[in-house]
């Protein structure tokens, strides 16, 4: 019954609108007031001991790097050796805006950071090449979604951390379950434009573009085989990553400059600022949760409605869909990981596989209204009506759903790198 209670007070807040730290410090008082011994002033001791974590600097360190490579011409340069290289294709400028998504999302690890970069460059590519504006926006907006599930993921980092589950297997569960959803949309990318002419490939023109772009293009690879061979930490690999890119940019294309830097700088810890007491509060709740057997206490209380995997993998991608179209990614991760990840265990889930369904289903959330942030973003960054936003990426919701549907049914997807 209590926690029932819980659950109905941190829902009674959302719907109040109240800021995310004070729905989980409200959770965190509830749960000493219940089920400890009422001693409040335990939660400071708590967040300080769940920041105590080496690996919780890699948030920032990968935030900065992103944002150096989406200020410098990284983006640009990625983007004109993948159009070179799908021109021959039909649908080839789709298909470009797809693959350049998921290669930039592995060197920004931000859904919105990637959508941005990626389609304002493509975006009016597409629409001069006569793609019609609904294909062109669904297809950089959807695109970008996939920010958040090729690592490195900074929401996968963040479900790590609440979950206490291995960053380096989170990483590479992102890979074949992220390929399965870039063959998906380039699938549709092409069907949908199989009338539009495709184009003869121009070697010089791909000769020129890797020429320029091979720093850019050689990021990803640094960075994720590093951390796959196990040479670094992914704490270190993003360090790494962010002393490459000020290389790349300062020394390298020469396109950053100090007044740039301190302005990235200056926006990078402001997103942390914002994000870190949000962390802090999160993992604190995630210790005080686990001392006092909450947890467990909902394990019981959903085997009671819920008797058999299937039954409990619906309901919780429903739920996770839900949940979505009304929270950011980042505040879902931080308040339901640490909740829903051992019910799942207790029904035969590994929390490798379901972090990744976890990821799936928010990242559909980034285009469903009223809270999808792509949407959100895109809105102003495009100058488009919400109606026609709303439109141009129901096909990509759908394409997406099936990818879910693909990876919560084949854990080898998610586990088989491991």
């Amino acid at each position: 019954m209590s926690a029932i209670l819980l659950l109905g007070l941190v829902l009674a807040l959302l719907v109040l609108r109240q800021p995310l730290t004070v729905i989980l410090l409200a959770a965190i008082a509830y749960v000493h007031m219940v089920w400890g011994h009422g001693y409040l002033d335990y939660i400071v001791e708590d967040m300080w001991t769940s920041l105590n974590k080496e690996l919780i600097l890699s948030v920032p360190l990968f935030l900065l790097c992103g944002a150096i490579m989406t200020e410098g011409t990284a983006a640009r340069r990625l983007v004109r050796i993948v159009r070179a290289m799908t021109a021959p294709t039909r649908g080839g400028l789709g298909v470009a805006a797809i693959i350049s998504c998921a290669v930039f999302a592995a060197i920004s690890g931000s859904s919105i950071v990637t959508m941005i970069a990626v389609g304002s460059v493509l975006y009016p590519a597409m629409k001069e090449a006569g793609y019609t504006n609904r294909f062109a926006l669904g297809t950089v907006v959807s695109g970008g979604t996939l920010g958040i599930i090729i690592p490195p993921s900074i929401p996968l980092i963040l479900y790590g951390l609440v979950t206490e589950t291995s960053i380096v297997d989170l990483f590479l569960a992102g890979i074949m379950p992220g390929m399965v959803l870039i063959v998906l949309m380039t699938g549709y990318a092409i069907w949908a434009n199989r009338h539009q002419p495709a184009q003869k490939m121009d070697w010089g023109e791909l000769r020129i573009a890797l020429r320029e772009g091979i720093w850019a293009a050689l990021f990803p690879v640094i960075l994720l085989g590093g951390i796959y061979s196990g040479y670094y930490s992914p704490t270190e690999s993003a360090a790494v990553a962010l002393v490459y890119a000020l290389v790349i940019e300062f020394f390298v294309h020469r396109e950053m400059t100090l007044k740039k830097y301190f302005n990235v700088v200056t926006e990078t810890a402001k997103l942390g600022g914002a994000l870190f007491p949000l962390i802090a509060v999160a993992l604190s709740l995630n210790l005080v949760l686990t001392e006092y057997r909450v947890p467990a206490q909902m394990v019981d209380l959903v085997s009671a409605w819920i008797d058999n995997p299937i039954a409990f993998l619906v309901v919780i991608n429903l739920l996770l869909l839900a949940v979505g179209a009304f929270m950011t990614t980042n505040e879902a991760i931080l308040i339901l990981g640490p909740i829903l990840m051992p019910v799942a265990q207790a029904y035969g889930f590994h929390p490798v596989h379901f972090g990744i369904i976890m990821i799936v289903n928010l990242e559909i959330g980034y285009l469903t209204p009223p809270v999808g942030m792509n949407l959100m973003v895109a809105l102003v960054t495009f100058k488009q009506k919400f109606n026609e936003l709303v439109m141009s990426v129901l096909p990509y919701i759908a394409i997406l759903v099936l990818g879910l549907i693909i990876i919560s049914a084949i854990p080898w997807l998610s586990l088989g790198l491991l």
